[in-house]
């Protein structure tokens, strides 16, 4: 049955191997189930049935990539679209969680359109890389903000905004000494680093008596304070067109950046550069995103941490099948994770931020024109405190910058209308 679902002798593999590979991947990107309720449980959400959420989106996800796709793709609600909810949509902006996840869904809508009808490619070959590499960097510096807040390393200051926090106190250190374990065990090539220094950091904190320990098994928490409490009237007012479209860009990049990575790495991609089933791919993801709204989470994307079950061999859907398991199976978890407390999770933050960073390393700085862009697009993320702030920010600044430089013809019809609709957003509707 295996091999009529999966074809595993055609991509020159095995059972064995493909649940290995599925088994690494999960390890490296277990860290979500607990990092994911810490940010929604922010805006007034069940940690609980949001943590359910996350395992059922991350499970669905999975499996219906393995089954539509085939590939060996995991996914679960994304770094940096769960921040962009809590943070911007719901704490700066003032809308309720309800109305966020009905924004989700709506992104999630477009995005399966996008897939079908095949605009996806032309949305993409619009914007340039320089300033999708901005974006992901951007999201980068703003969870790692974020991660300095719940690590209490800075802290809030009525002149300067910002200072050192106290860093006599034990959760700090707990949160440094945490990060610095990660990078170790990444740069020792550790499967599951991310999620090893989570549980030690965790298990510190309560030998300290610092938090305390809650258990590690029981019943699943109930869904039902987030299942279908999405609000998608509330998400269709005026004011929340730009947050749907920013949940849909980081969606539409972050996925596309992850499969064509993953397909590389895995040998699944041709010597042109085309991806077979690329199509299947970002129906199956889109798929995800909107039934994860309906659980309760944020969007629901692609994971690059699947790169390591491909190392270890994953070749097919059945890599991703076996992390949907393993996702179900994490449901009996749930007192683990609420033991997890902020500054655990802070140092696996910062280790996304510093991923998500990396993509400043492709940007031509000698270029004005394209450096000022990826600068304002990069630092407006953290400053402003919104994803959405930072993308209307770069879009606006890039063509202006260009237009002025006398290098319009470098500008994409698209990315000119979008700029505009941004400087009308900023000047009525902000």
């Amino acid at each position: 049955m295996l091999e009529k679902l999966f074809q595993l002798k055609a991509h020159d593999t095995n059972v064995r191997t493909e649940v290995l590979a599925g088994l690494t991947t999960f390890l490296t990107m277990a860290y979500i189930l607990f990092v994911n309720p810490a940010i929604l449980g922010e805006t007034g959400m069940d940690k609980g049935a949001v943590f359910v959420a996350t395992c059922l989106a991350a499970a669905i996800g999975s499996a219906t990539m393995a089954l539509i796709a085939n590939y060996p793709i995991a996914l679960a609600p994304g770094m940096g679209l769960n921040a962009f909810f809590t943070y911007t949509v719901v704490l700066q902006m003032g809308h309720t969680w309800q109305v966020a996840l009905g924004a989700v869904f709506l992104s999630a809508c477009m995005f399966f359109l996008l897939s079908i009808f095949k605009i996806r490619e032309w949305i993409i070959n619009s914007i340039p890389l320089e300033l999708r590499s901005a974006i992901a960097a951007g999201i980068g510096l703003f969870l790692g903000l974020i991660a300095l807040q719940k690590a209490g390393i800075v802290a809030a200051h009525p002149v300067t905004m910002l200072t050192v926090g106290d860093l006599t106190k034990p959760e700090p250190i707990l949160a440094v000494l945490g990060f610095f374990l990660i990078i170790a065990l990444e740069a020792r090539k550790v499967t599951g680093a991310v999620l090893i220094g989570i549980l030690a950091v965790t298990l510190f904190g309560i030998a300290l008596g610092v938090s305390q320990f809650g258990g590690i098994f029981s019943m699943p928490p109930s869904l039902a304070p987030t299942f279908l409490q999405l609000d998608i009237k509330g998400a269709l007012e005026i004011g929340l067109v730009s947050v749907i479209f920013a949940f849909l860009f980081v969606d539409l990049f972050d996925n596309s950046g992850t499969l064509i990575a993953v397909a590389k790495k895995a040998g699944l991609m041709r010597a042109d550069g085309y991806m077979p089933k690329m199509g299947r791919a970002l129906i199956a993801d889109s798929t995800a995103a909107m039934g994860g709204s309906l659980l309760g989470t944020s969007t629901t994307t692609s994971y690059i941490e699947s790169a390591a079950g491909v190392s270890a061999g994953g070749r097919t859907g059945l890599t991703a099948m076996v992390v949907a398991v393993l996702f179900l199976l994490a449901l009996f978890l749930s007192p683990l994770a609420g033991s997890v407390p902020a500054y655990a999770t802070a140092p696996a933050l910062f280790f996304v931020a510093v991923l998500m960073a990396s993509g400043l390393a492709e940007i031509d700085w000698h270029d004005l024109t394209t450096a000022a862009p990826v600068l304002i697009t990069t630092l407006a993320m953290p400053f402003t405190y919104s994803i959405a702030d930072g993308i209307a920010f770069g879009f606006i600044a890039w063509a202006a910058i260009k237009t002025l430089a006398g290098r319009y013809k470098e500008l994409s019809p698209a990315l000119v209308i979008l700029a505009v609709l941004f400087v009308i957003k900023m000047g009525f509707f902000h």
